[in-house]
């Protein structure tokens, strides 16, 4: 009998990289980029308990989501652009991730080497956006967290004011989702009190940034810092971003 000759072999050379390809593509997960300073970023398991609340941020997410923090102590919005940190985020950036940006802690002080301008700050805000649009990829603004100050009367003070400000003028001007987290920690230290509040911070000495007996009111432990990440993660529930879909579901 003769064997008769199919071109099905042949096609399925020629469609089987477009079909992978097409499988590879509803597995890739969506990346959320996280840019910032010492508040939000990464710290080695040796630095315990100083946490920033990108750490535990992650952990409120499916599968389908990985978090890529880029943030990195003592970084303002100039520096991070000036020693590429920003370029590595940008070329790895693909159409639907998100960019969560948190900048002003160094920006702000005019006696760091880290200091920007405020017209610099607002251009370099508008930067991160532009460029992030421009892969297809979708920004979040985020005013820096609160440091935990209070009066003599026990009220919590501003110490953001100027550039909570400049973040919150940017995304009203670009159209830019903002997560306002300077107010949001704000209100939640002063639930606290100054004392209770106190539980969320290193004590003293426990942060190598500071000597012992001065009190550290910028970085978290791991309870202020999951405190922080749950402000931010209520926020992105509250703007019903894409990304809340991909929150995960309580265990029951």
């Amino acid at each position: 009998m003769k064997k008769i000759k199919s071109g099905f072999g042949k096609w399925s050379i020629l469609i089987a990289p477009v079909l992978l390809s097409f499988l590879l593509y509803l597995k890739k997960k969506l990346a959320v980029f996280l840019i910032g300073d010492s508040t939000m970023c990464v710290y080695s398991p040796k630095e315990s308990p100083l946490t920033g609340w990108g750490m535990p941020f992650g952990n409120f997410f499916d599968s389908t989501v990985v978090i890529k923090n880029h943030a990195v102590g003592g970084e303002s919005t100039r520096t991070f652009i000036e020693e590429n940190l920003w370029k590595r985020v940008e070329d790895s950036l693909s159409k639907g991730d998100y960019v969560l940006i948190q900048f002003g802690h160094n920006d702000e002080v005019p006696t760091k080497k880290s200091y920007t301008t405020e017209k610099d700050y607002k251009s370099n805000l508008i930067r991160f956006i532009t460029e992030t649009r421009s892969k297809g990829a979708n920004p979040v603004l985020i005013t820096p967290v609160a440091r935990r100050i209070f009066d003599n009367s026990g009220q919590i003070q501003e110490t953001h004011a100027v550039y909570a400000s400049l973040v919150r003028r940017v995304a009203i001007e670009y159209h830019v989702p903002l997560i306002d987290l300077d107010k949001k920690s704000q209100d939640l230290l002063q639930e606290l009190g100054p004392d209770k509040s106190k539980t969320l911070f290193l004590r003293p000495g426990e942060n190598p940034y500071n000597p012992p007996g001065q009190e550290d009111n910028t970085h978290f432990n791991e309870l202020g810092a999951r405190k922080m990440a749950e402000i931010v993660l209520a926020e992105i529930r509250s703007l019903k971003l894409g990304l809340a879909n991909h929150i995960a579901k309580p265990k029951k």
